[in-house]
């Protein structure tokens, strides 16, 4: 246990039948409970599982393959069941050192925070034996998952070495978060909607023998989506439907007035292509409105960084 708190330790595999062993090898005395999952891996991955011998591991086999979400989340209820009341995401691929666990449980524990995730952005130094692309990569998916998530205060949303409570879990509906590579940032917005506290910890990733089996171009599709929808799940949600906030009027005007200004603007340069000069008021009708809207839209963007849940 950790300060009276019971935890388990999720740690979702596949195909990793070369670091899943010592994954499961390297857990604290920390841990109470162990949930390994297998994802429907095509390699040896649940054998080697089945090798541990930890009184603490229970092993989940999952009959298809459901993605990196899927396995999360049925190990977090596998956890539930066994009476865990923190549970804490260590991948089967051995990047999450486990030494950090006290970090990520620390803010829970203590300051009453409901979810906590590393941060491998928060110096130079721990972006040391991270590949470039990836670095590249999280800095723009950063960005849009503050816009979408609400968490404007969070970063690195990639990373999946987290640690959340039984019960805001409990206030997220499982059944609907993504089961693929965009889970992480899919359960974000579900938790930021929930009114759920998130913290980001200071954690360098560590990079070995592991493989990704991850598809550039299909997961930034699916991140798209996932950004988009969550975007509007949230603004509906959380601003409109529980308590219409101003922030769905600033909003609502801001994109309204921004819209009729590009349209009209749009519209005044196809005419002048033709040599048809717009005249002063034509300017005057694509200019004001966008430029009120882009204030609305600004004063809606502060009153949000305002209400994200730290």
């Amino acid at each position: 246990m950790y300060k009276g708190r019971r935890i388990a330790a999720v740690v979702p595999a596949y195909n990793e039948e070369l670091l899943i062993g010592k994954t499961l090898a390297d857990m604290p005395d920390l841990i109470d409970v162990i949930v390994a999952v297998d994802d429907c891996s095509t390699d040896t991955t649940l054998a080697c599982m089945q090798e541990s011998r930890d009184p603490r591991l229970q092993i989940v086999a999952l009959p298809e393959n459901q993605g990196v979400g899927g396995a999360v989340i049925a190990g977090h209820r596998a956890a539930i069941q066994a009476g865990a009341e923190i549970m804490v995401v260590l991948a089967g691929d051995n990047q999450m050192d486990p030494i950090y666990l006290p970090d990520l449980l620390e803010p829970i524990v203590t300051d009453g925070y409901g979810f906590t995730k590393g941060n491998r952005f928060y110096s130079r130094e721990s972006l040391n034996g991270m590949p470039r692309l990836r670095v590249m990569g999280n800095m723009a998916l950063t960005f849009l998952n503050k816009a979408a998530s609400g968490y404007w205060h969070i970063a690195d949303p990639q990373n999946g070495y987290t640690a959340v409570t039984a019960e805001s879990l409990a206030q997220v509906p499982l059944d609907r978060v993504s089961k693929r590579y965009d889970f992480e940032n899919d359960l974000l917005v579900w938790l930021s909607i929930a009114g759920v506290r998130a913290k980001d910890v200071r954690i360098p990733s560590r990079y070995g023998a592991e493989t990704s089996t991850l598809a550039v171009p299909s997961t930034a599709l699916r991140l798209s989506v996932c950004f988009f929808r969550g975007f509007w799940r949230r603004m509906w949600l959380k601003y409109m439907l529980w308590s219409f906030s101003p922030i769905a009027l600033l909003f609502g005007a801001g994109l309204f007035l921004t819209g009729a200004g590009m349209a009209v603007g749009l519209w005044a340069s196809a005419a002048a292509f033709t040599g048809t000069s717009p005249t002063a008021g034509t300017t005057v009708l694509a200019v004001l409105p966008f430029l009120c809207g882009f204030v609305l839209l600004t004063q809606a963007l502060v009153l949000d960084i305002q209400e994200s849940p730290d």
